[in-house]
C-alpha cells in the first residue's frame, strides 16, 4: 500500500474562500473599515489560495485587496498570474516586476484613490508577529499618493478568523501530523552510536518526504551527554555517543500546512535525572491536553502544564510560552503564556510544548499537536512514549 494513499484533496473548494471572505467582510463592516489590504504569504493565500514557493524570494512584493464587498483583488507581479488564475480570484491586476521605481505603487494608487478620496477606512496588519512585506520607502510614497486614507489595524480581525481552523484546514494538518508520527516511529532504525548529527538529520528529512510530506523545511535538535543544552542550531557533525540525550523537532508541510512537534531519545542508556526530566514533561504534557477545553484561556491552559513542570524547574525552561497555535505557519496564534488570555475555541489547532531545564545547564522540550472539540482535546500526533526512549 502507498504510503500517500488516502490523502485528503489537495486545495480547497471555492466555497471555503467565500466562507472566510465573507466572514471577514462581516467583521470588517462591524470594524468600519472599507477595505483590507494584505501583503504576506500566509494571508494572500488564506483569502486567495495562491500558494507558491516563490515567496522565498524577496524581489518582489504581492498584494491582496478585500474589498467590502465581493471577491478580493489581486495585484501581483505578471509572474505569478498564470497560478493566480487558478484560484477563485477573478480580478488580477499585474506589472512586469521587478521594477524598483514602480512595484506596483500605480496600481495600488489607482485602486485606492477613491477610498482616500472619501476618506476611508483602510485595515492592514500592524500586530505582533505580522510584518510589513514591502519596501518602507514604497510603502511611504503609496501613503503620500493617497491624502486623506485612514490606515487602520486590521490584526484582531484576521487573527479570529485563523486561529478557528475549518474541517477542510484540520483535515490536512492531521494528514501532516500522521506524516510526522511515522517519521518519528522510524528514527529508532535510523538513530544509532556513531552517526553523525547532521547525517540524522538528513535520513530523518529522507524519511519525512518517503512518508508522503511536501517538505521539511524546520528541522531542528540538540544532542549530548546527559541532555542537550540548546534545541534551535542547526546539526553538528558530532557523531551520536552512547549516553547522549537527543532531541529532534521538525515542521513538515503538505500542501501548505505544518505539524509542528517533537521527540526525545536516550543512546544506548539513559541517565535518571533525564528520566526524570521527561516523566514531568510527559505528565505536563497530560496536564494540557486535559485542560485544552472550550472556554479555557490560553493563560489557564499555560499554568495548568506550569503547575506539573513546578515539580523540577520552577521557570519553565525559560522559554517565555509553552505551545502555541498551528496551521499555515510553524507558529501562530496564539501562545499558551502568562501574558495571553485568548479563550480557546472548538476547532482551534494547538501545540502543546512544556520545556524545564534540568542538571547542569541541560534543558529538555515535549511537544505535541492536538485539535480543540467540544467535549476536549483530540490528539492529532501519535503520543510519545510515556518514558524516555532508548535506542
Amino acid at each position: 500500500m502507498s504510503k500517500a494513499q488516502h490523502a485528503p484533496a489537495r486545495g480547497f473548494p471555492e466555497a471555503e474562500f467565500a466562507t472566510r471572505t465573507e466572514k471577514v467582510q462581516a467583521q470588517m463592516a462591524q470594524q468600519g473599515l472599507d477595505g483590507m489590504l494584505l501583503l504576506t504569504e500566509p494571508e494572500v493565500r488564506y483569502f486567495s489560495g495562491f500558494h507558491t514557493l516563490f515567496w522565498q524570494s524577496p524581489t518582489r512584493p504581492w498584494f491582496l485587496f478585500v474589498p467590502a464587498q465581493g471577491k478580493p483583488i489581486a495585484i501581483i507581479p505578471e509572474i505569478g498570474a498564470e497560478l493566480m488564475r487558478q484560484t477563485w480570484i477573478d480580478d488580477i491586476r499585474t506589472w512586469s516586476a521587478p521594477a524598483p521605481t514602480d512595484d506596483g505603487i500605480s496600481l495600488l494608487t489607482e485602486l485606492l484613490s477613491p477610498l482616500a478620496a472619501s476618506g476611508g477606512r483602510l485595515g492592514m496588519l500592524k500586530g505582533h508577529e505580522t510584518n510589513l512585506r514591502m519596501p518602507l520607502g514604497d510603502y511611504e510614497r503609496l501613503m503620500g499618493a493617497l491624502p486623506g486614507l485612514q490606515i487602520e489595524d486590521a490584526t484582531g480581525l484576521v487573527r479570529a478568523l485563523r486561529m478557528v481552523k475549518s474541517e477542510a484546514e484540520i483535515e490536512k494538518l492531521s494528514h501532516i501530523c500522521a506524516i510526522g508520527s511515522r517519521t518519528f516511529d522510524a528514527v529508532p532504525q535510523i538513530a544509532q552510536e556513531g552517526l553523525p548529527f547532521e547525517d540524522l538529520f538528513r535520513q530523518f528529512r529522507r524519511e519525512a518526504l518517503s512518508q508522503g510530506a511536501d517538505d521539511v523545511p524546520y528541522l531542528v535538535g540538540g544532542a549530548d551527554q546527559g541532555g542537550y543544552h540548546d534545541v534551535i542550531s542547526p546539526p553538528s557533525p558530532r557523531p551520536l555517543q552512547r549516553g547522549d540525550v537527543f532531541m529532534l523537532d521538525t515542521g513538515a508541510t503538505w500542501d501548505g500546512y505544518y505539524c509542528d512537534f517533537d521527540r526525545n531519545w536516550a543512546v544506548g542508556q539513559a541517565d535518571d535525572a533525564s528520566r526524570r526530566a521527561y516523566d514531568v514533561l510527559w505528565r505536563a504534557t497530560e496536564a494540557g491536553i486535559a485542560a485544552a477545553r472550550p472556554g479555557t484561556t490560553c493563560r489557564e491552559l499555560f499554568h495548568a502544564m506550569q503547575s506539573v513542570i513546578t515539580e523540577l524547574d520552577d521557570q519553565g525552561g525559560d522559554v517565555g510560552r509553552l505551545g502555541h497555535g498551528l496551521g499555515m505557519q510553524l507558529t501562530e496564534w496564539p501562545s499558551h503564556a502568562a501574558f495571553d488570555d485568548t479563550v480557546i475555541e472548538e476547532n482551534m489547532v494547538l501545540t502543546l510544548e512544556p520545556s524545564l531545564s534540568y542538571g547542569d545547564g541541560r534543558i529538555m522540550v515535549h511537544e505535541e499537536n492536538i485539535v480543540v472539540r467540544a467535549d476536549g482535546a483530540q490528539l492529532l500526533t501519535t503520543r510519545a512514549a510515556p518514558e524516555l526512549p532508548v535506542i
